[in-house]
């Protein structure tokens, strides 16, 4: 990490956890202002920036501020961010199906959005250069909102997520009940069962090689621990979800899009 940079996750509290997969917060007091590229994950995320928001770049390029509270839904595609300014994050990552009743409309509504959340969130507030209260804080805003809102799961849609993250097949359905189940699935997280499945095999491989050494027989090594049959498959992963090649990204990544990347994601433990 750079001076002064920190990245710190916290498990949430059990009635959060059907919900809620980790609360993490992140700090850069003097980033470098370098564009960074953040890959899909699988989870939609509440991120509230506490210093200086980053900017985001658009489909046509240009780059243009995030409001201070976003709603990330599910991503297809890498986002591109740089600071503008001295960083501090508080966020809570949801589980893939966690967030339709926090959002309160269908995930696939938010799929490769960021939703403005600033007037939901008006109010909050969480202690400057405090990681654990900050978390907290959010964790006792969220679980306001899920006695409010009666939170739920699906069981059948947490089964294919389960089945998707574990690379299972998954339940024996007839026809009629597996549109029904891919419909409810869409809802409820916002993308295809085969797209999640495909982003969760793509994110296995920063759980192999993520340092700045990694050379090409690591990442390919890392891929086919991953899931991959071979390095082109490998390759055309990177290209759809982070728009580079293995060793380009580990050249170029910093700060935040590195921080993220080396955190394992996996629900091992999960309540």
């Amino acid at each position: 990490m750079g001076e002064g940079e920190r990245y710190q996750e916290f498990a949430p509290p059990p009635s959060l956890r059907p919900f809620v997969r980790v609360l993490w917060t992140y700090a850069a007091p003097t980033p470098t202002g370098e564009v960074q590229r953040i890959a899909p994950d699988g989870c939609p995320e509440l991120v509230i920036d506490l210093a200086a928001p980053y900017e985001e770049a658009g489909e046509d390029g240009v780059f243009r501020p995030q409001p201070p509270v976003i709603f990330a839904g599910q991503m297809t595609r890498p986002m591109a961010i740089r600071p503008v300014g001295p960083v501090e994050i508080v966020a809570a990552k949801f589980e893939p199906d966690g967030a339709r009743d926090f959002l309160a409309r269908p995930l696939i509504e938010a799929t490769d959005l960021r939703l403005d959340l600033t007037a939901r969130l008006r109010g909050f507030t969480a202690p400057s250069g405090d990681p654990a209260a900050q978390a907290a804080a959010l964790a006792d805003w969220l679980e306001v909102q899920r006695q409010a809102g009666g939170w739920r799961i699906d069981p059948g849609v947490r089964g294919q997520v389960d089945a998707a993250e574990r690379e299972n097949e998954g339940l024996a359905l007839n026809p009629a009940e597996r549109r029904a189940l891919q419909r409810r699935f869409r809802d409820r997280v916002g993308v295809a069962p085969r797209t999640l499945r495909s982003v969760f095999r793509f994110r296995r491989i920063f759980d192999h090689a993520t340092g700045p050494e990694a050379d090409a027989a690591s990442w390919l090594e890392a891929g086919l621990a991953a899931g991959y049959f071979d390095q082109p498959q490998m390759a055309r992963g990177f290209r759809r979800f982070l728009g580079c090649t293995a060793t380009e990204w580990a050249r170029d990544q910093m700060e935040l899009a590195r921080q993220l990347a080396s955190q394992s994601y996996k629900r091992d433990g999960r309540d």
